[in-house]
């Protein structure tokens, strides 16, 4: 095989991967927004069930990790600031790294390692098990019935875990802050406050939004796409972390991106 030939397969595979992202994207779609005006109901209480695990139980690992980066990015920004006497400017760097950026963008690495492995594996298994031949053969939508109540999940449960993060992140911050910055709870929580605006907090909320369905999609994705064996779940599962983070990281880059373009100057 020539390089060209190479390449060409390559990009090929890589836009039916996409297209097949879309199209599994836009049917978990219909099937929230779209099918309940046409009388077709949507499994609210497997929804519920994902947003327990998705999101509530992932409030002990957020929380740890979150306040973690915060104290490490309000150590960091002081080893700098402290040069210039600007140790005040301690927490809006805090805050405005953590709800822009850190925040979602933590909470999406951490949600794809608990719940877009589990989502690969769970439809991969019942994919090898021929359960998915079956929901067909009962005339039920595998994307309407397994993937529509998981992106419901995500779309509700990651705009919340983020701002948990941001919360837990400013509280590690200000850990710092007070403990080695002379503030006080009271005045580290003011400057956080003033140093945002609403434009901040939105940013790391439509990244959330956004990350919660690229995590849902590929990982529903390569479940479905899982081969024959055992071996192919877990070949889908670590591909599905791989992929994830890859598809975050350039999701991240585009609406960072536009957000710059399009701020008033």
């Amino acid at each position: 095989m020539n390089f060209t030939q190479a390449v060409g397969e390559a990009t090929i595979d890589v836009f039916a991967y996409v297209g097949g992202l879309a199209r599994l994207t836009w049917g978990a779609a219909t099937a929230v927004f779209i099918d309940p005006f046409r009388g077709r109901k949507i499994r609210i209480g497997a929804a519920l069930h994902q947003a327990m695990i998705v999101g509530v139980g992932a409030v002990p690992i957020v929380s740890l990790i979150s306040f973690f980066v915060g104290t490490i990015l309000a150590l960091q920004g002081a080893y700098q600031l402290r040069k210039l006497g600007a140790l005040q400017l301690v927490a809006a760097a805090v805050a405005i790294v953590m709800t822009r950026e850190l925040g979602p963008l933590m909470t999406a690495i951490m949600v794809i390692g608990r719940s877009g492995s589990a989502f690969a594996a769970e439809i991969g298994t019942m994919k090898v098990n021929e359960e998915i031949d079956a929901l067909e053969t009962m005339a039920l939508e595998p994307v309407h019935f397994l993937a529509a109540p998981k992106f419901l999940a995500m779309i509700l449960m990651m705009p919340c875990l983020t701002t948990w993060a941001d919360f837990m992140g400013v509280l590690g911050g200000g850990f710092f802050g007070v403990t080695n910055a002379g503030f006080t709870w009271g005045s580290y929580f003011q400057a956080t406050l003033d140093s945002l605006v609403l434009r901040d907090i939105l940013t790391g909320l439509i990244k959330s939004v956004m990350f919660g369905l690229v995590i849902t999609a590929v990982g529903c994705q390569e479940g479905f796409s899982t081969g024959l064996g055992s071996e192919q779940v877990g070949k889908s599962t670590t591909s599905a972390v791989v992929n994830s983070i890859f598809a975050v990281v350039v999701v991240d880059l585009i609406f960072t991106a536009i957000f710059y373009f399009t701020s008033p100057s």
